[in-house]
Formats: structure tokens, C-alpha cells, sequence
């Protein structure tokens, strides 16, 4: 019957169950509103739709237009940079852009002026090596466009966990400086991939290295119309780019700029069918071409089941690249047009794209800066532009296939080229990094060296991995700062005198007195380390008491090696004269920077409290500073008596000299700042006070009394 008390007593008291009941009710009231609100944020064109301007119309149709003759020559070279028959990249490109009209995300409001989420889904050159990579390692099991299906599905699965369980945070572990060695290293990939195609060499190896032997060697063997047909490309694309840049009012050249793939994919087009129509056999064209075979668009399918259990693993790498670099490009042009996406309702969209394009024999797809920049430039109103570039990309896949037999591969590896070149970051990126911050830097040359040369799932994973191992060393070995008596008394750990000094009262901290500023949070990772580091610097600077352990216990518990660990320090600190130091009888702790405290901490701060009272002393006090409401509560809970030092004040006053008194005076006081905690009475003398009340309050007794008996 008493466990059965102490159960129901439990249930009723105990925070942890409280704060779960709480929750659970709170929840299931609600459930309903959040559900309603849930379906609203996954389809955002509940919101937007019936306030949709028609004379918005126009902007929507030149903006879909034009991304959809941009997405024509870039579907099909990303296609290629997959290893996948090129018909399949148009293929991918039209189902995008129309579920993203029903899932594109804002939480800003449509106006006249104000521009609407704008960005632009398909292909993109990253996720074309990735998925190469993929192709590479099965294709001698399942045909590459089948593979390429398979890992566009998977991507799919693991955006729609993400995106509908609003996981996107999750995305934030990788660092810009991992992205830019990554994306870097990518961008370098894609460039050698293409270079066999744009010369017109044959029998490249796999591999960076090998590539880079293997173009040079060849380059003797290289075909000359190829040459000629892929540089004239890129000098065309680059006139056009930068003719714009440098004329920017003009509209006919900002036309013919941002449809420059288009137009090199047209004019090479027509060069290669003139030039190669009557010559038979492909083996005798002057130069090779894509041989676009298809018949329209294949009929939808599931991929193989077999196949997608043996690309979920290597599918990782794709959808970590792909959906960093979705979210990225919206957020970029999110602020740049005055709109805020919703980063897991864009995952979510991302991944419900995937898992259904992945049907029609599609690659996987997501948001291209390009594409995207073009939209935006076009002053795109609304996710409706997304229904005209599906109508185009469309009317390509049944209409111009044949035609797209005559493209020259030359000419697709330089708009490749042009694409991807710009995503090579400059190397004043990375000394940026080096000069701002060395972790940084060693990430982003992890995941750029290691992308390049190995793998790109192995590349970013050790990049990420190195950064996690970082961020935990860092919560491990935490800086803390601590001042003592004198301007020699600095911790080891202290990031600077002025901010050790910071809060400590003008007359300075008593010879008997340390003051410790933690760093971070405790928790267990790092409990141990700041344990051992407030007794190394007490050790250092303070003397043990008589009694304490190197006092009358030492005979018993002498030990050399903990001597000379404290000669050690005593020299690293420049304590010469270690007979002059004081005991230690007041420990400050600032937690004004923990925000967090976990059960290990309050563990091993509890034994700190034991070891420094056997080192100096039973008098040794111990005080708190700054302690936020939840660090405080995490403490109570653990068993951790804590009063505020005004409440001991008050009491003290109140000449109360019962139990009550007795526990308070047993408690750790918290102070607001640490001038007051280091000014404050000790507990000896507050003891003091209260024995002579009571000798103040015997003698009033028996002065009374002697005055009664006369």
C-alpha cells in the first residue's frame, strides 16, 4: 500500500508526468486546427489561388515560355551528364513544373508588383553526376535510364519524410563552406566528364586522375569538326552572356541571353543535319551527334523493386546534394524578392515530385538557379508560369524528337560547360574561410578533395561527419574563463582577461575566492572536463586547508603523481611562491551562458562540490550566478537545494532560528550577478549572526525572568 501512495503521489507531483499530461492535451485539443492548417501549408494553392489577379496572366506566360526553351537544352545535357539516353532528361522536365503549381510555397502576400515564388524544377547538373555515379555502378545489371528512375524514387521517399514530418532543419548540418567544396569538386567532375564529347575523344577512363591522363593523351586523336562545332559553342554562349551583362537595357539582348542555350542548341542542330544527313552510317558522321530515339513519352511504370533496394543506400548522397541546393536556390531568391519560403513544405514538394516523375522513366529533379534566376526575371506572378513550360517540354517530347537526333554532343557538352562553370567557387572563397575560421576551411577542403578524387557520397559524409566531430569536441573541451585574487590567477581556458573580469566588483575578487564563467551548456559530453578544470584551477592558485586532502589526510592518501600534477600547473601559471597561496573558501559559477543542463552535469558538479570541501574544507561555500528558470528547475529536480540570496537575507533579518532556517542555510545561494555573489557575508559569519541572536535571545529570557522572580 505505501509503494501504491508513493505511485499515485509520483503521478501527481512529479514535473515529468505533469508536463507530458500537458502536452497530451494540448495536443488533442489542438489536433483538429492543426490538421486543417497542416493540409492548407502542403497546399499552398488553397491560399493563393482565389486572390490570383488575372492580368497576372501575361508575366506568367513569357516566364513559362522562356523556361521552358531554356529547359529543352538543358534537360537533355543533364540527361547526358547522367549517362542516360538524353530523351529521358526531357522526360524528367514536364511533370515538375506543374506539381509545382499546386505545392509551391510562400507565406508572403500577392500584390500587383510583388513577385511570387518563382523556382524552377527539373534536371540539374549536380544531380546528373550524382546520379551518374549510381548508373556507373549498376549498369551492367539494369539499363541506366532504369537506375536513374529508381534513385529519382528514392529521393522521392526520403524528401517526403523529411518535408511531411517538417524535418528541413535537418538540412542545416551541412555548411556553406561544405557546399562550396562540394559543389566545387562537382562542377569540376562534370567539366572533365564532358571534355572526351567536346573534343571528340574516345576510350576516357573513369576517375579524376585517370581523365585528366587520358584527355591529354589523347589529344592528338581529337576530331577536329568536334573541336571546332564545341568551342564555337562556347564562345557563342559566352558572347551572348556577357553582351548582356555589359548592356543590360536592352531587351532584345537580354532575350537572346537567357534563351542562348536554346538558340546554340538550334543553330548546331541544324549545322549537324546539314552537314551529316547524307553521309549513311553514324561511324562516317564528321562529327558524333546525340541520336535522340523516341517516340513520345513512355507510358508511366514502378520501377524494380530488386533495383531500388540495391540504390537506397547510394541514393543518399543524391538526395543530401540535391535537396541542400532545392532549398538553397529558393531561399536565395526568397530574400532577393521580398518572399519566405517554407523550407519542409519545399522538401515536400521535392520529394512528391520525385516519387511520382520517377514513374515516367524520369531522373531526379530540383531547383536550378538558372532556370529559376530567369523566372524571376520575367517577373513571374504565380506557379501558374510552371503550366506553360509543361505544355512546351511536352509539345518537344512528341513533336521535335526527331529532330533532336541531329544535336551534335559536342554542342551539348558546351552548354554544359557554360552551365556549370560558374559553380565553381574562386579561390578567394577558401581563403576566405581560411582567414575567418580553420575548421571551416579543413571542411570544405574534406569535401572538396575528397568529392573529386573519390566519391561524392563519400565526400560529403566526410565533410558532415568532420564537422559533427568538431561541434561535439567543441561541447566537449567548453571554454570557461576564471579570475581569482590575483592578475596571475587566469585559467588555462579563459578566453581573455576583460571577459574573465566582466561582472567582478570593482575591489576585486577576495584572496580566498574563485569565480568561474562557463562557456556553453553542461551536458554530458563536456560535465567531466569543466569538473576537472575547477579543480585544476583551485588546486593551482589555492592552498589546501589544514584538515583538507593534502592536510591531515594526506598521509593516508599521499600520492606523487597528483603532486607533481599540481607542480605542474602551479609552473604553467607562474605560481612561484605556492606557500604564500590562500585556501580556497568561496567558488563562484556563472551560468549566464548554460542554457542547459542534463543529468550527468548536475551529477558531476554535485561531486565537484564534494571534492573542493575536501580539499578546502567544510567552509568552502559554492554560489550560483545568472541561473536561467530551466537550468534551475533541472537542478531542484536532481535533488539540488537552491534559494535566492535575497530569501536568505530575509530570513536572516526575520531572526527565525527553526528547522527552516537550518535547511536554507544548508542550500547554494543564487546571486543575479557576480558582484553581488563575491560581496555577499559567508556562511560562516551568517552562522555567526544567527548563534549570537540566540545568545542575545537566551539572555533577554533570563533577564526577564530574574526580573519576574524580584
Amino acid at each position: 500500500m505505501k509503494a501504491v501512495e508513493i505511485i499515485k503521489d509520483d503521478l501527481k507531483n512529479d514535473v515529468t508526468w505533469n508536463r507530458a499530461g500537458q502536452l497530451g492535451v494540448k495536443g488533442a485539443r489542438a489536433l483538429p486546427r492543426a490538421s486543417g492548417q497542416y493540409l492548407v501549408d502542403k497546399l499552398p494553392i488553397i491560399g493563393w489561388l482565389p486572390r490570383y489577379n488575372y492580368r497576372w496572366l501575361l508575366n506568367d506566360v513569357i516566364a513559362g515560355l522562356t523556361v521552358g526553351l531554356m529547359l529543352i537544352p538543358q534537360g537533355l545535357s543533364y540527361a547526358k551528364i547522367a549517362t542516360i539516353p538524353v530523351q529521358y532528361g526531357l522526360m524528367s522536365s514536364w511533370l515538375p513544373s506543374a506539381i509545382y503549381c499546386f505545392m509551391g510555397t510562400t507565406k508572403g502576400r500577392y500584390s500587383p508588383g510583388r513577385e511570387s515564388p518563382n523556382l524552377s524544377t527539373g534536371p540539374t547538373s549536380l544531380i546528373g553526376l550524382l546520379t551518374s555515379e549510381a548508373v556507373e555502378q549498376l549498369k551492367d545489371e539494369y539499363p541506366p535510364s532504369e537506375i536513374a528512375s529508381a534513385v529519382a524514387l528514392m529521393m522521392g521517399v526520403y524528401g517526403m519524410i523529411i518535408g511531411f514530418l517538417n524535418l528541413g532543419f535537418l538540412l542545416e548540418f551541412i555548411s556553406l563552406p561544405i557546399l562550396s567544396g562540394f559543389i566545387s569538386a562537382v562542377a569540376i567532375t562534370i567539366i572533365l566528364n564532358q571534355m572526351s564529347s567536346l573534343l571528340g575523344e574516345s576510350n576516357v577512363g573513369d576517375g579524376t586522375a585517370r581523365q585528366i591522363h587520358d584527355i591529354f593523351n589523347k589529344l592528338p586523336d581529337a576530331n577536329g569538326y568536334s573541336c571546332a562545332i564545341g568551342f564555337s559553342g562556347i564562345v557563342l554562349l559566352t558572347i551572348l552572356d556577357h553582351a548582356y551583362k555589359r548592356w543590360n537595357k536592352n531587351k532584345i539582348l537580354w532575350f537572346l541571353s537567357i534563351t542562348r542555350a536554346f538558340l546554340c542548341l538550334v543553330l548546331f542542330t541544324g549545322i549537324g543535319y546539314a552537314v551529316n544527313k547524307n553521309r549513311g552510317d553514324p561511324s562516317n558522321y564528321l562529327f558524333p551527334v546525340a541520336q535522340v530515339q523516341a517516340n513520345g513519352q513512355e507510358p508511366p511504370r514502378f520501377p524494380n523493386r530488386d533495383l531500388i533496394a540495391k540504390v537506397a543506400a547510394r541514393s543518399v548522397a543524391v538526395f543530401v546534394g540535391s535537396a541542400v541546393e532545392h532549398t538553397a536556390v529558393a531561399r536565395a531568391f526568397g530574400v532577393r524578392n521580398n518572399y519566405v519560403t517554407d523550407q519542409s513544405q519545399e522538401i515536400a514538394y521535392y520529394g512528391v515530385t520525385n516519387f511520382f516523375n520517377s514513374f515516367f522513366h524520369a531522373m531526379g529533379v530540383g531547383g536550378a538557379m538558372s532556370r529559376t534566376a530567369v523566372n524571376s526575371a520575367c517577373n513571374v506572378k504565380s506557379p501558374l508560369g510552371g503550366l506553360v513550360t509543361t505544355a512546351i517540354v511536352l509539345i518537344s517530347i512528341f513533336k521535335l524528337v526527331g529532330t533532336l537526333y541531329w544535336i551534335p554532343k559536342a554542342t551539348l557538352a558546351a552548354i554544359i560547360i557554360c552551365a556549370v562553370w560558374p559553380l565553381i567557387s574562386p579561390p578567394q572563397v577558401f581563403y576566405r574561410y581560411w582567414k575567418s575560421s580553420l575548421a571551416d576551411f579543413i571542411s570544405s577542403m574534406i569535401a572538396f578533395w575528397v568529392t573529386l578524387f573519390v566519391s561524392s557520397e563519400i565526400g560529403i559524409a566526410a565533410s558532415v561527419g568532420f564537422n559533427i566531430v568538431y561541434i561535439v569536441l567543441r561541447q566537449v573541451f567548453t571554454r570557461m574563463s576564471s579570475i581569482g585574487a590575483g592578475p596571475s590567477q587566469q585559467s588555462e581556458l579563459a578566453a581573455s582577461i576583460e571577459e574573465s573580469r566582466r561582472g567582478i566588483p570593482s575591489s576585486g575578487v577576495p584572496a580566498d575566492a574563485h569565480v568561474f564563467r562557463l562557456g556553453e551548456s553542461l551536458f554530458f559530453a563536456n560535465a567531466y572536463a569543466v569538473h576537472t578544470a575547477v579543480l585544476d584551477v583551485v588546486k593551482t592558485h589555492h592552498a589546501p586547508a589544514h584538515g583538507g586532502a593534502h592536510g591531515s589526510e594526506a598521509e593516508r592518501n599521499w600520492s606523487v603523481v597528483g603532486e607533481q600534477r599540481v607542480a605542474r600547473l602551479r609552473r604553467r601559471a607562474g605560481v612561484s611562491d605556492a606557500a604564500g597561496l590562500h585556501p580556497i573558501g568561496l567558488v563562484v559559477l556563472d551560468f549566464g551562458r548554460a542554457n542547459h543542463v542534463d543529468t550527468t552535469a548536475v551529477t558531476h558538479l554535485r561531486s565537484m562540490a564534494a571534492e573542493l570541501r575536501k580539499y578546502g574544507g567544510d567552509e568552502v561555500e559554492i554560489r550560483f550566478v545568472g541561473m536561467s528558470p530551466y537550468v534551475r528547475e533541472r537542478f531542484e529536480r536532481m535533488g539540488w537545494h537552491i534559494v535566492d540570496a535575497s530569501a536568505m537575507s530575509s530570513l536572516s533579518s526575520s531572526g527565525d532560528d527553526g528547522a527552516q532556517q537550518q535547511q536554507q542555510q544548508q542550500a547554494t545561494k543564487l546571486f543575479p550577478d557576480i558582484a553581488s555573489a563575491v560581496a555577499a557575508p559567508r556562511r560562516a559569519l551568517v552562522e555567526e549572526d544567527v548563534e549570537l541572536k540566540k545568545m542575545e535571545s537566551e539572555y533577554g529570557k533570563v533577564t526577564s525572568s530574574h526580573k519576574e522572580n524580584a
